[in-house]
């Protein structure tokens, strides 16, 4: 894969939901899990989004966004985060995502 970005998390109870609520927010996504035991890798090619209403679609509506800092060892890529998303994105993704916010911007 080329441009791997995305979530480390540690194994955990909410772990698989989790990776559930990433399939479900990036549907035309290829996400590649990589179970290396005590923690999981989930990532994809360029960009990987995660909202918090997805989050609590399967953990419950009293999940916020900032509780993925439990289980979030470490990442892959860029990450951008907003009050209820969180964004892992390649460095040439993150270019050319600001490029067109530059340009819709004027």
């Amino acid at each position: 894969m080329k441009n791997p970005v995305g979530p480390v998390l540690r194994i955990g109870d909410e772990v698989d939901k989790i990776i559930e609520a990433i399939e479900e927010d990036n549907p035309d996504t290829e996400i590649e899990v990589i179970d290396r035991g005590a923690y999981i890798r989930v990532q994809a090619e360029n960009k990987l989004v995660l909202t918090e209403a997805t989050l609590q679609d399967y953990l419950g509506a009293d999940y916020r966004i900032r509780s993925l800092e439990v289980v979030l060892s470490s990442f892959a890529g860029r990450v951008s985060t907003t009050s209820d998303s969180i964004m892992w994105e390649s460095a040439e993704s993150a270019k050319a995502s600001a490029k067109l916010l530059k340009e819709s911007n004027r």
